[in-house]
């Protein structure tokens, strides 16, 4: 039977209707198989190190849990649920990977204490004791743009299995699998910060998370038809454009990038990644270049939900306004709770198998945008508890 389920992800139909319509139809959500796995990975102190200027560090070691994870996946013909989260990453897998993986992240951890002086906690917890403890989780597939697909996560679980791996009495202590290996192959960081298409707008980092008492399908749908109302359809609202990406030339960037894949500076690899980056200016101009930019932006990560909405969007001030308006409104009503974070960039780092059509690319808000805005949401959260 556990075998059976390995490819229950693969195997779910992708819809391609409007987010809108898919969160009103719980029928197209699958409860995800008792004998799958959530692993959670996060940056301890997360707020603290982007506050030092760490946003980038922050943001590769996150990327690199997601590598580090899908690499593995990919040897198995295993597809799986994954999100992108700033400062960490959640999956869900089956039992038939996670202790290989559970290894690889943190061979990935102990990489990243010792190149960046930053803990990336590591953690699973059994879907089936997800499920006895009272809580839900279900998934569906969405086509957000072109043939982009991305899992669609409700319910509670992920966020009960948050602070169980957040939480003092949480340890993994098993030692990384004897001859286990870090494969970080396709972990790319070679943009500069990308700003917003239209001098005039901004980026906003929003999350926003539905309270315990509210439907949660129905408050995010609410949600999303703000956004849509106010920011327009999702590529008006896309923070990442063709003419704004430019390659990076810093071997600072560059050299982050080095250390988070292999553990140490290599120089070799640290000037063959530069002289690519210089020879990427001609690349991009080729129609096989244009043809990969484009796809870029289709393929770029700039909505998350896992249970809350995790987004990266781009408009005018007054948009925003409008939008916190309404959002705040509904925080009143007790339906939601919501951080945002607002900045003159995006950040993307990025996942490439290949140039043609395996690539991802995950997206923030510049300077730390969800670890700000995560962080609005605790201060929310004390302020609650107090009152």
């Amino acid at each position: 039977m556990a075998a059976s389920n390995d490819q229950f992800y693969s195997r779910l139909p992708v819809n391609r209707i409007t987010l809108r319509d898919l969160l009103e139809e719980e029928h197209l959500f699958y409860k995800i198989p008792d004998d799958w796995h959530v692993i959670i990975t996060d940056i301890k102190g997360s707020t603290s190190a982007v506050q030092n200027g760490q946003h980038e560090t922050v943001n590769y070691i996150a990327t690199g849990s997601i590598v580090a994870v899908l690499n593995i996946t990919f040897k198995t013909n295993t597809t799986i649920p994954f999100f992108f989260g700033g400062d960490g990453a959640t999956f869900l897998i089956p039992a038939s990977v996670k202790e290989v993986a559970l290894s690889a992240l943190q061979i990935h951890s102990q990489q990243t204490q010792a190149q960046f002086g930053l803990t990336l906690r590591v953690g699973s917890v059994a879907i089936k004791d997800i499920y006895a403890a009272g809580h839900t989780l279900t998934v569906s597939k969405f086509c957000s743009a072109g043939n982009f697909t991305i899992p669609i996560v409700l319910g509670d679980g992920l966020y009960y299995a948050e602070q169980l791996i957040k939480g003092p009495d949480y340890l993994l202590t098993a030692p990384p699998a004897e001859g286990e290996e870090l494969d970080l192959s396709g972990m790319q960081c070679r943009w500069d910060q990308v700003p917003p298409p239209l001098l005039h707008y901004e980026v906003v980092t929003l999350i926003a998370v539905a309270t315990a008492g509210a439907q949660q399908a129905a408050a995010y749908g609410k949600v999303i038809a703000y956004i849509d109302d106010i920011y327009g359809a999702p590529e008006q609202r896309q923070p990442i454009s063709v003419s704004k990406l430019k390659l990076t030339s810093s071997f600072q960037q560059l050299g982050m990038e080095m250390r988070t894949r292999f553990g140490s500076m290599k120089l070799l690899q640290l000037l063959y990644a530069w002289c690519k980056n210089r020879l990427g200016y001609f690349y991009f101009k080729t129609k096989t270049g244009k043809t990969y930019l484009s796809r870029l932006v289709e393929m770029s990560d700039t909505l998350v939900i896992d249970g809350k909405i995790n987004t990266v969007i781009t408009g005018t001030a007054e948009q925003r306004l409008q939008l916190q308006h309404a959002l705040s409104a509904m925080e009143d009503a007790g339906e939601i709770v919501y951080g945002y974070c607002v900045s003159k960039a995006s950040v993307m780092s990025c996942y490439v198998r290949d140039l043609k059509d395996d690539h991802i690319h995950f997206v923030d808000g510049a300077e730390g945008g969800y670890t700000k805005a995560a962080g609005v949401l605790k201060l929310k959260a004390i302020e609650n508890k107090q009152h």
